[in-house]
């Protein structure tokens, strides 16, 4: 239904998405969609063993199969890698080495799932039969998984030519001052979490359409950005970037994981090329667990110095991040993105966190939606947690008493990281309202009479988003009127074409339906950084705000000329150009005639430091001390997004992200055995969130705009998944040690058996 746009639907108004009709109506076109003429399908042989030395057996013989066009192994893609694009420097100040990861394994493989041949045949059960019928045989190796077991001095080595499974060292902060401020403690507190792994299980799986026309390619498949998918394509095979287009039709969730170069990319590509035909590759659900890229997995100690009023004086942090068998694009820098946001919201003024890469015989890890900084909010939040408890003062206390305050905003903490503005304590004191929390004992007594034990969590956070960049954003004014946003963002659900619509119909008055958003397709889009991080909004906006303002100067310029009338004379609603006062008007359509040529203006506004939203988590959860199932009775959310730009998109992001949150706190957990099999390798054997689980979710913002992005945004996508895990373990662990005696930590996930354990243990 089209909807009138006046300025007061533009940024800020609660629009419904444009984007929702053809999706819930079933029409729109996804890679699984994309079916060329004359389509090969594709199968990948995996390995079956988690380390091993192999060689291939019948492989002519598959290549004679009936329907079978190609079988692709090690032996014809000798140097070509994937490649790890995120290394940060250690320590030391050097360059750590990275392992090369063949596009397909020739002699030995590293996990479950290694990828072995690559299998082309006239369609995908012809392929699947031939791979399984290929012979590999495997000549079984030491493995070892395990953050602890891969750590030790004798355990197996991944790479034994690096002689250690440390693939890297980085060092945050001053040690040397942090020492000094430990020296001068009343008392420590420390803290050893798990920050469980877990697998993306985004709704959409994989695949890829590779064409090849004998000059140019086209790649079609779900991406979050197809410039960055193809620059590291065309590293791999060695092209030249104008050699390759990427198309990325709708995509069913990405959370980080879509942001990667896959093997079947480059594998389709070369398939295509030699058959002379499109091919395609369409993951299962199963090849999902064991082929991208897991999140989180790390081990950490962490000690925080106070004084005799509980004051923050250093913080210690000792984080041991799973890389799995490889370092995967980006996976080496997301521990060190986390780190750097270690002190959370609080005046910390001295801090060093060290962080050490782990090789062992698993699926690699990369970024998952917060990438880094929900590992960082959770620990912080239940080391801050913990200190109110040991120390007296109290959840809400200890917090206040250490929040940076407002006025020694702008703040650089000890990773610097610039904090510009916020008010940590407001919307803590806005959460407790809402919450009521004065009348939780009251709650608490009521289901202690009921047998069960309630408890209460908080999870204060603050992150960093909106890297510094820029997103180049061109508005063009069509023949009929029409106007067309091209923009190198990539939409993965969370409503840009709306977004975006809301700047552009706001300036030129009208619907958001009037307008058409261009992502997704590298020849039309000149350039992009694609959607991760919360960037999206708070770097493309500006610059589709400035290229809007850009062609309605050009459109009024033109239209004066016409109505022999001053530009600051006229208006633009539905679709026309008006002198104000009068009925002397010229249509947009008009207007593009006049011109001779498209007009268009292309903007790119700049953005040279991170943005921080920040919030407070409250979870309030009821625990069976029979069963131990954990219920969430309660859950607000009170946040500062800077400013918001449509209400009804942002609740949805923060919902949604809080839902990842809870899920990874309560239910999702990725176990390997001592072989290195995956254990939970389907929806059978691992636990997502239901709908049924989550309460009511009560969301409000409390917004200060940032000084640092051009319209004051600060970035939402993540938000909801970095506040979630800390303020649902701490009502966890409340609810245990009040109602039951458990002293222990409790770490992620809180399932039934771990709880109840924890109860049984306690008494």
């Amino acid at each position: 239904m089209n909807q009138m746009v006046t300025p007061k639907f533009g940024v800020g108004a609660p629009l419904r998405r444009k984007e929702d009709e053809p999706l819930i109506t079933g029409h729109g076109i996804y890679t699984a969609d994309y079916k060329p003429e004359g389509c090969l399908h594709s199968y990948v042989v995996r390995s079956a063993m988690a380390h091993a030395k192999i060689s291939l057996g019948n492989v002519d013989e598959i290549r004679a199969m009936n329907g079978v066009r190609m079988v692709l192994t090690g032996a014809e893609l000798a140097g070509k890698n994937m490649p790890c694009q995120g290394r940060p420097k250690q320590i030391d100040g050097t360059n750590f080495k990275a392992p090369d990861q063949p596009v397909l394994c020739s002699d030995e493989v590293r996990y479950v799932g290694d990828a072995i041949a690559f299998i082309v045949a006239d369609d995908f059960d012809t392929a699947r039969n031939a791979g399984e019928m290929l012979e590999v045989d495997y000549d079984p190796l030491d493995v070892v998984v395990g953050i602890e077991n891969a750590s030790a001095p004798d355990a197996v080595k991944v790479w034994p030519e690096f002689g250690t499974n440390v693939a890297f060292t980085y060092g945050q902060g001053d040690e040397s001052k942090t020492e000094d401020a430990f020296a001068e403690a009343d008392r420590v507190v420390s803290i050893d979490l798990v920050n469980n792994r877990v697998v993306a299980n985004y709704m959409e799986l994989r695949g890829a359409v590779a064409e090849f026309d004998g000059d140019r390619f086209r790649l079609t498949l779900g991406t979050q950005g197809g410039h960055g998918m193809r620059d590291t394509i065309c590293s791999i095979l060695d092209l030249d970037h104008s050699k390759l287009q990427v198309i990325t039709p709708e995509v069913g969730g990405g959370f980080g994981t879509k942001m990667f170069c896959y093997r079947e990319y480059p594998l389709t590509m070369m398939a295509a090329r030699e058959l002379g035909r499109p091919v395609r590759w369409d993951g299962e659900r199963m090849e999902h667990f064991v082929t991208d890229a897991h999140g989180r997995d790390n081990l950490t100690h962490a000690e925080l110095a106070l004084d005799a009023q509980g004051k923050i004086l250093g913080l210690r942090v000792h984080v041991k991040a799973a890389m799995g068998a490889y370092l995967h694009q980006f996976g080496p820098f997301i521990p060190f993105v986390g780190t750097s946001m270690s002190s959370g919201l609080y005046d910390i003024p001295a801090l060093f966190a060290k962080v050490e890469g782990v090789y062992m015989h698993t699926v690699p890890t990369d970024a998952f939606r917060g990438a880094g900084r929900p590992e960082a909010a959770y620990l912080i939040e239940r080391l801050i947690e913990k200190a109110g408890e040991e120390t007296g003062i109290g959840s809400i206390e200890i917090r206040k008493r250490n929040f940076i305050k407002q006025q020694q905003l702008p703040y650089t903490t000890q990773t610097g990281r610039l904090y510009d503005t916020g008010d940590f304590a407001g919307h803590l004191d806005k959460a407790l309202e809402v919450a009521d929390w004065e009348g939780f004992k009251e709650r608490q007594e009521e289901s202690d009479r009921q047998g069960k034990l309630r408890g209460i969590g908080i999870c204060s956070y603050i992150e960093a988003c909106a890297f510094p960049g820029s997103e180049e954003a061109t508005l063009e004014l069509g023949d009929e009127g029409n106007l067309t946003l091209l923009i190198g963002t990539q939409t993965n659900g969370q409503g840009h074409a709306t977004a975006y619509s809301q700047v552009v119909a706001e300036l030129f008055g009208v619907t958001i339906d009037d307008i058409q958003v261009i992502q997704g397709d590298t020849d039309r889009v000149r350039q992009g950084g694609g959607t991760g991080g919360s960037r999206s909004i708070p770097l493309g906006l500006p610059s589709v705000r400035d290229a809007s303002m850009a062609l309605v100067k050009k459109v009024k310029e033109l239209a004066a000329d016409r109505l022999e009338a001053g530009v600051e004379d006229l208006e633009l609603e539905s679709g026309v150009v008006r002198v104000v006062g009068t009925d002397r008007q010229i249509t947009l359509a008009e207007i593009s005639a006049a011109a001779g040529e498209t007009l268009a203006a292309t903007e790119e506004v700049k953005q040279n430091e991170a943005t921080y939203p920040n919030g407070t988590h409250i979870c309030e959860v009821e625990v069976d001390p029979d069963t131990g199932d954990v219920a969430l009775v309660n859950y607000v959310i009170v946040d500062d997004f800077g400013v918001t730009v449509n209400p009804l998109l942002l609740a949805g992001q923060v919902q949604g992200g809080a839902a990842t949150a809870i899920s990874q706190a309560l239910c999702e957990h990725t176990v390997y055995d001592d072989d290195g099999q995956l254990l939970t390798a389907s929806l059978l054997d691992y636990r997502l969130i239901r709908a049924s689980d989550l309460p009511d979710i009560h969301f409000e913002t409390r917004n200060i705009p940032s000084t640092t992005n051009a319209m004051g945004i600060k970035g939402a996508g993540e938000a909801g998944t970095i506040g979630g895990c800390a303020a649902v373990m701490n009502a966890v662990q409340r609810a245990l040690k009040d109602g039951a005696g458990v002293t222990e930590i409790i770490d992620m996930p809180a399932t039934p058996l771990r709880v109840w354990e924890a109860i049984q243990a306690a008494r």
